[in-house]
């Protein structure tokens, strides 16, 4: 199986989309356990959630799981929040840190430079092939990459997570603009709650790509998963009925991220 799929678009907003897939190649999956077999720690139909939002819009979707190897965690292993709690490139363990591992299988370092090769290098060759050419296009490129996660998770955050979780590395991978409309769509959005740079503030997707002095800008939208799923549990099932509450939100956000764009070229 390719390890991305990519969809060109004339938009100059690009939907990166590094933790939709399910596929595990048999060899790593018959190393899993139980627990690791379950691939709880999936962004559950969050590529069906954006689909249709935005017409035009290019698409960048790996196709692996986060078990093989998390395409949004720095290729080098340096960990994306320091002195906190978090998985690692190949993660040893789920968002509940469960072992995800058969006892004396987990990954070796030379399984995870391969992976790294195998599939984590393919995604991001992909996307920075798309952010170039939509750049091209339209003399800037804002790369909104989407994800989800269970609105409890005790082993790395405290609490209930709010339902949007913005990320721009405080103010640093985007224009104030992106960061601006964005926060302002979530907060005004009924029923929902948000913030801005709160526990997750950005993966290294979003760190790595946004350079507005480049024009190349970069946000990260944390949806809890209780937004749009029947239940954060096994098995996972997507409701249409909360997805249609949702998606107008996210389809404003869209939207107007595309509006502002034009107005970026040259700053």
């Amino acid at each position: 199986m390719n390890p991305v799929e990519v969809h060109q678009g004339s938009s100059p907003v690009i939907l990166g989309l590094p933790h939709t897939g399910t596929h595990v190649p048999e060899a790593i999956k018959a190393r899993l356990n139980e627990q690791g077999q379950l691939l709880t720690d999936t962004d559950w139909h969050v590529h069906r959630l954006y689909d249709g939002l935005l017409d035009g819009v290019t698409t960048v979707r790996a196709t692996f799981h986060r078990y093989v190897i998390d395409a949004n965690r720095d290729p080098s292993g340096e960990s994306l929040y320091p002195g906190q709690n978090t998985t690692t490139l190949v993660p040893l363990t789920d968002f509940d840190n469960r072992p995800i591992w058969r006892e004396g299988e987990e990954p070796t370092e030379q399984d995870v430079r391969h992976r790294v090769d195998a599939f984590h290098r393919p995604y991001h060759a992909a996307l920075e092939a798309e952010i170039a050419r939509v750049k091209a296009l339209h003399g800037v490129a804002i790369l909104y990459d989407c994800h989800s996660i269970r609105s409890h998770c005790p082993f790395l955050f405290e609490g209930q997570l709010p339902d949007f979780n913005i990320g721009t590395n405080h103010g640093k991978t985007c224009a104030p603009e992106i960061e601006t409309a964005t926060a302002d769509i979530c907060a005004a959005a009924d029923g929902y709650s948000s913030v801005l740079n709160g526990r997750f503030v950005g993966g290294w997707t979003t760190r790595h790509y946004g350079r507005p002095e480049h024009g190349e800008h970069a946000i990260q939208m944390e949806l809890a998963q209780a937004t749009h799923l029947k239940s954060e549990a096994v098995p996972f099932d997507y409701s249409e009925e909360k997805a249609a509450r949702l998606r107008p939100h996210l389809k404003a956000i869209l939207a107007r991220l595309t509006e502002i764009a034009p107005s970026l070229k040259g700053k």
